[in-house]
């Protein structure tokens, strides 16, 4: 069951591992030589990506966000810091 707070759970997990996918597993494969740390944190940052999607299916589905809110969030999951962002909108309009 997805409820508000573990959605926006959700939502910083797959941000977080989406800047240390591009911020500190990338820049260690080309400039250390290290590819071992893509090959880990992709697949963790995917699962991730994948489970917030699926959060975002599930709270759409129990009338928590709004379809409009459902696409904001896929696309704020494509840009670094945008899943934060979005967590912080989702948080702020629900206190008012």
């Amino acid at each position: 069951m997805i409820n508000l707070k573990r959605l926006r759970l959700v939502a910083l997990i797959e941000g977080t591992t989406l800047l240390l996918l591009l911020f500190v597993a990338v820049p260690l494969k080309y400039k250390m030589g290290l590819p071992e740390i893509v090959s880990v944190m992709g697949p963790v940052h995917g699962f991730a990506f994948v489970a917030y999607v699926a959060a975002l299916i599930a709270a759409l589905g129990t009338g928590i966000i709004s379809s409009v809110k459902l696409i904001l969030g896929t696309v704020a999951a494509f840009i670094p810091f945008g899943s934060f962002v979005f967590e912080r909108f989702m948080l702020k309009e629900t206190q008012s």
